[in-house]
């Protein structure tokens, strides 16, 4: 049978029930929309239970202490030693959004992002059991990930650039992570991931590529910034503190370097599920609770 190939125009003056509106991606909207959509919004605000209200209460007071804390650490002038401190912190912060950029719009499975599976599961959809594996196999993958990486970069001599200062650098990162008290490192990395886990929900509303460079830039800036610890970066860095100090006159601690690690990712765990998954949950989704889980697990 031959087939006959229609463009797109001719398919939608053959059918004309196929034929689309686009969406105006950019276009304001006009005042009296404005005017309408502030009216509706008043309503449902009105509206709401006081659970809803007190829950998205507190999360606007989070959000804006988070970027009074940013702005501090910002503005902050620093030493003698370090004088432009604040706007050092805020270029790292950016240059490193790198890093969720590349998982987000290039596809890849990250341990402390996928902590919003919390959602699935509170909503019945998912079973602990699948929610444990799927943590398991990304962590144990992004472990793979980020030690394969630190030794392509030690093998490549990077350490060396600058006489050898970033290099320095790298050893001395590592060792401000391993030094950290529990109780400061479980903290940041609550902190943290509450962050991480709060651009990944951003990205989820993005319609473009650069909508999702945008969502991400500012929270994961914010979080490098203000010094908060990310379980999947330290399993870059620390190695790499590692490999840099093992033949040196004082090697880091490996022990030093795991405890580093399971308090950070404990506290990852805690701020993207508790106070992030869980309170969006509470709030758009439990009343939408699946009866039961899909087979597969217990």
């Amino acid at each position: 049978m031959k087939q006959t190939a229609f463009s797109s125009d001719e398919r939608v003056a053959a059918s004309p029930q196929l034929a689309v509106s686009p969406v105006p991606l950019f276009d304001a909207y006009a005042p009296a929309e404005v005017a309408k959509r502030v009216r509706d919004i008043g309503v449902a605000k009105a509206a709401a239970s006081v659970p809803t209200m007190l829950a998205l209460a507190v999360l606007a007071g989070a959000f804006i202490a988070l970027g009074a804390l940013f702005f501090t650490v910002t503005i902050t002038a620093g030493s003698a030693q370090s004088p432009h401190f604040g706007l050092i912190r805020l270029a790292g912060g950016v240059t490193f959004s790198l890093g969720l950029i590349l998982v987000v719009v290039g596809g890849a499975e990250l341990f402390t992002g996928n902590n919003l599976l919390a959602m699935a599961w509170a909503s019945g959809r998912v079973t602990t059991v699948h929610v444990l594996r799927n943590w398991g196999w990304v962590y144990a993958g992004n472990l793979l990930g980020a030690v394969g990486t630190a030794v392509l970069v030690w093998l490549a001599g990077i350490q060396t650039l600058s006489d050898g200062a970033v290099g320095e650098t790298m050893v001395r990162i590592a060792r401000a992570k391993v030094s950290l008290d529990p109780i400061t490192a479980l903290a940041r990395g609550i902190l943290c991931n509450a962050l991480v886990c709060l651009a990944v929900w951003l990205c989820m509303a993005a319609r473009s590529v650069a909508d999702k460079i945008l969502a991400i830039l500012f929270p994961i800036s914010a979080f490098v910034a203000c010094g908060f610890e990310h379980s999947v970066a330290n399993l870059y860095f620390l190695p790499m503190g590692l490999l840099l100090t093992a033949s040196g006159a004082a090697p880091m601690s490996f022990a030093g370097a795991a405890a580093n690690l399971a308090l950070v990712t404990v506290g990852n765990i805690l701020g993207g599920t508790l106070l992030v998954a869980l309170v969006y949950w509470s709030v758009y989704l439990r009343q939408d609770r699946a009866a039961k889980p899909e087979p597969g697990g217990s």
